[in-house]
């Protein structure tokens, strides 16, 4: 298992302080927080939460998870020869369903919390792909990787969590390579309101109970849920995104907004 390397040889200038970031960064969930305490809290979370979080994933959401990542390996169509990084994948669903797509692409998986990587790494070994995977502990907003060194930047229910966007995006620009693919799965702007309402009860109401007695862990489901909320919707993120140097950026709404797939390119 790989740890975080240095950041030294980058092709980006440091990422300044701003009071824009420092407020969205100073928010866990709905607790306000010290904004350099925030990626040990999130850390914190994930690590309590590996054992049972893709049985938390199909509970929560009837399955549609399924679906909805499907959807987005079939817009990523992974191909053989090509580097990928999945970033916030430590329980490997997303490397999983890309090596079973392209067999010889080179496949990285990076998240934040050791106990995710170990988790998928497991699942790895269980199917006998550990070979064609690497994992990597890191944080998205100081990648331990080289700058141009990937074809493909994949984050699926992870960009929500990084306390500072927009550096997170910023990175995902510098490691890949000119002409690479961004893509990004997440929560999203329910579209209808009628449906918004009852997501949001549904939301705040069921899912901490669910997280209560399928983990032990009701605290860290809530902040799950709060998130969420918390997330910039399907029209700001794109802006973000081109603030953040990726071009020809687009998005494509599921179930209604539930979730969302943006895309974009380095050119």
């Amino acid at each position: 298992m790989t740890t975080a390397c240095s950041s030294a040889g980058r092709d980006t200038a440091p990422d300044p302080s701003t009071a824009a970031a420092d407020a969205e960064a100073g928010w866990f969930g709905d607790q306000p927080v010290d904004p350099s305490a925030k990626t040990g809290r999130v850390h914190a979370v994930f690590d309590s939460v590996a054992r049972r979080y893709d049985l938390m994933n199909d509970l929560m959401s009837g399955g549609i998870h399924r679906l909805w990542k499907r959807r987005f390996i079939d817009r990523i169509a992974p191909r053989d020869g090509r580097t990928v990084l999945d970033v916030a994948g430590g329980t490997g669903d997303i490397a999983l369903a890309m090596v079973r797509r392209a067999p010889a692409a080179e496949v990285i998986v990076c998240d934040l919390t050791e106990a995710m990587v170990r988790v998928g790494r497991d699942r790895m070994i269980d199917q006998g792909v550990a070979d064609q995977i690497r994992p990597v502990v890191g944080n998205a907003e100081q990648l331990p990787l080289p700058d141009r060194s990937v074809d493909t930047y994949t984050i699926a229910f992870g960009l929500r969590n990084v306390s500072r966007i927009d550096t997170a995006l910023r990175e995902a620009r510098r490691v890949l390579r000119p002409g690479g693919r961004f893509f990004c799965l997440e929560f999203s702007r329910v579209t209808d309101p009628a449906l918004e309402r009852l997501y949001q009860a549904y939301s705040f109401q069921v899912i901490p109970r669910i997280g209560a007695v399928v983990a032990r862990d009701r605290d860290s489901y809530r902040y799950l849920v709060e998130s969420i909320r918390r997330h910039p919707d399907q029209a700001a993120l794109a802006g973000r995104m081109e603030a953040a140097g990726l071009a020809r950026v687009a998005y494509e709404n599921l179930t209604f907004g539930v979730a969302a797939i943006h895309s974009g390119w380095r050119l």
